[in-house]
């Protein structure tokens, strides 16, 4: 899950998402977040089903590197657009016998044209959003996967209409419930900033992601959720409807692809107005 809200105005707001996407600011973290999974006890994380209901658990412990790379449609009066490609590591950690501790990072890489003015065109990284998920190791009889942490913002951008220039942290959250082929999942953070140029923008943004996919027997996924950022400091609202199918490939190096489409049903003045996503996965179940 990235967000996009400002960022052709130069403002590190949209990545203050996660995105499912999962994050995660930049769903431009935040895009739909493809979040880490828990696995109960005995099960088996290699087996190709069991693998494909992790990917859609945002707290699993499975070792993915995620690259998602979106091109959204319609920005600015001149009809620009960006090229977002999402470097996406997600690394489980074991805290003790009953926590593990997933590290999500989300790295944009960004081309826009015709965004900030009209034929002109900017290249380079995003500001990158970092999330630490705090998760039981065991499911509890309710069947409830969660996970809570931090989320920080991190000001990597390498030219100012691609970055905020802020530093920034807040709390996020996940829970998800898994029933046979079905996962319906929440993940949430805020941002604030704390620290950065004073000349720039203050960041204090929150970002929901309600999701939902079907698991099929040949193991292709299919996926619905929203992507709602709030930028509260400027009284802003970006809601894209993303839908997707992914596949999983089974065997000693798993590996999952996919692609989707979305439409924004809400967006400040110059946002978007659709996109595409193409999506690549290599995975290593501990």
């Amino acid at each position: 899950m990235i967000s996009f809200t400002h960022l052709w105005r130069g403002s590190a707001r949209a990545i203050v998402a996660g995105g499912i996407a999962i994050c995660a600011v930049p769903s431009a973290a935040q895009d739909t977040a493809e979040a880490p999974v828990v696995v109960a006890s005995g099960e088996d994380a290699s087996s190709g089903s069991d693998l494909a209901q992790q990917l859609q658990n945002p707290v699993a412990s499975l070792i993915q590197v995620p690259i998602q790379n979106n091109i959204d449609f319609g920005i600015g009066p001149d009809d620009g657009f960006r090229i977002t490609s999402n470097v996406q590591p997600v690394v489980p950690m074991s805290v003790n016998s009953k926590w593990n501790v997933i590290s999500r990072t989300i790295t944009p890489i960004i081309y826009q044209q015709d965004v900030t003015a009209p034929g002109a065109s900017q290249f380079g990284l995003g500001d990158t959003v970092q999330s630490f998920f705090f998760s039981p190791k065991e499911i509890g009889s309710s069947g409830i996967i969660w996970g809570a942490g931090p989320v920080f913002l991190l000001p990597t951008g390498t030219q100012a209409a691609l970055s905020g220039e802020k530093f920034g942290a807040g709390p996020t959250a996940v829970v998800l419930k898994q029933m046979g082929p079905w996962s319906v999942g929440l993940l949430v953070n805020q941002i604030w900033s704390i620290a950065g140029d004073s000349g720039r923008g203050d960041v204090n943004q929150g970002f929901a992601q309600p999701f939902a996919s079907y698991v099929t027997k040949d193991l292709v996924t299919y996926s619905a959720g929203l992507d709602i950022s709030q930028d509260w400091e400027n009284d802003l609202t970006t809601i894209p409807v993303n839908l997707g199918i992914s596949k999983l490939i089974p065997g000693k190096r798993p590996l999952s692809i996919g692609g989707g489409v979305r439409y924004y049903v809400e967006k400040p003045e110059g946002g978007p107005d659709w996109g595409l996503r193409l999506s690549i996965a290599l995975l290593s179940p501990q």
